[in-house]
């Protein structure tokens, strides 16, 4: 969702004068009001909305509340072109893939080897002929920088998440080189993850979390503010990029060209680099069990990779 916003920003220059709508997964819709203006807000939740039914009425319940002229599937799944078709919008657009041509009036082959930002603008420019503006992923906000730290040390795949050993070694250390406080993250199923690797430290002076504690735009908040942040490959790491804050992200599992925070002056992506299995794309560690491309990840230069982005902040 982050990663489309540089693209939504775009939409007036493409389409001048258009008033624009989106989808969004539910539980995702707190971050809205940091996108550009927007005309509909529809919020999709496969537990109403179940099955390839579900999609159909979804999108029927979109065509009754207005008649689109355009419908842009950023998702290259076949439910996306599903729901769209059911919108009744005069085209639809998007990537081949799954079969899901038949959905579209406009289909087009995804280009190899962009960044998923750029494939979402790559879209637009396809489709209209127009070149582009200057890419900007960003969300708009209003919130002071005060004087801490968020730590993430979460992430939904294994594979990307830090080990608990290599958790309480990269905090307790930063603990002892920084002097601001620290502020560890996660969502509401990462709250035990994280008290575990808190009771771990010898010692939780100038730490607190707040994993499970804030909403979504309570986060946001949270990763606005801060100094600096340091995470895996994470949703907050995208976040945090977005808002303006300087981030350094861990990767152990996934591709940093097509998928890292995408605005480079505010990003310093570090990985071992020494594996053969690097990088990989799955969610577990087939190879190691625990991901040896975030063990071995030298501590004293995350912290000093930090402390360089702090200063930039």
């Amino acid at each position: 969702m982050v990663m489309a916003v540089g693209a939504v920003r775009q939409l007036p220059h493409f389409f001048p004068g258009a008033e624009v709508s989106v989808i969004c997964k539910k539980g995702l819709q707190d971050l809205l009001p940091f996108f550009p203006p927007l005309r509909h807000q529809f919020v999709f939740s496969k537990s109403e909305y179940k099955g390839a039914k579900g999609l159909w009425r979804f999108g029927k319940m979109i065509r009754q509340t207005e008649r689109f002229d355009l419908f842009l599937s950023f998702p290259d799944s076949f439910s996306a072109a599903l729901m769209g078709f059911a919108t009744g919008a005069r085209e639809r657009i998007g990537f081949k893939k799954e079969g899901r041509e038949i959905l579209l009036t406009n289909a087009f082959v995804k280009p190899k080897g962009l960044h998923r930002a750029e494939e979402y603008l790559k879209l637009l420019q396809m489709y209209t002929g127009k070149a582009p503006e200057p890419l900007a992923v960003s969300l708009q906000h209003a919130f002071p920088k005060q004087d801490y730290i968020v730590i993430n040390i979460n992430s939904e795949a294994a594979s990307r998440r830090l080990p608990p050993e290599k958790a309480v070694e990269v905090v307790e250390e930063a603990r002892k080189q920084f002097n601001e406080r620290i502020v560890l993250i996660g969502g509401p199923g990462e709250r035990e993850f994280v008290e575990t690797v808190l009771n771990r430290l010898s010692s939780k002076e100038n730490i607190v979390s707040v994993a499970g504690k804030t909403s979504l735009e309570g986060l946001v908040e949270v990763l606005a503010s801060a100094r600096v942040v340091l995470t895996t490959d994470s949703g907050p790491a995208h976040l945090a990029n977005a808002l303006g804050t300087q981030t350094v992200v861990l990767f152990g599992a996934g591709n940093e060209a097509n998928t890292a925070p995408y605005n480079k002056e505010a990003v310093q992506v570090l990985r071992l680099g020494q594996l053969s299995c690097e990088p990989c794309t799955k969610n577990v560690c087939v190879r190691f069990g625990t991901p040896k491309c975030l063990t071995l990840l030298n501590t004293q230069k995350i912290l000093d990779t930090l402390k360089e982005r702090s200063e930039h902040g």
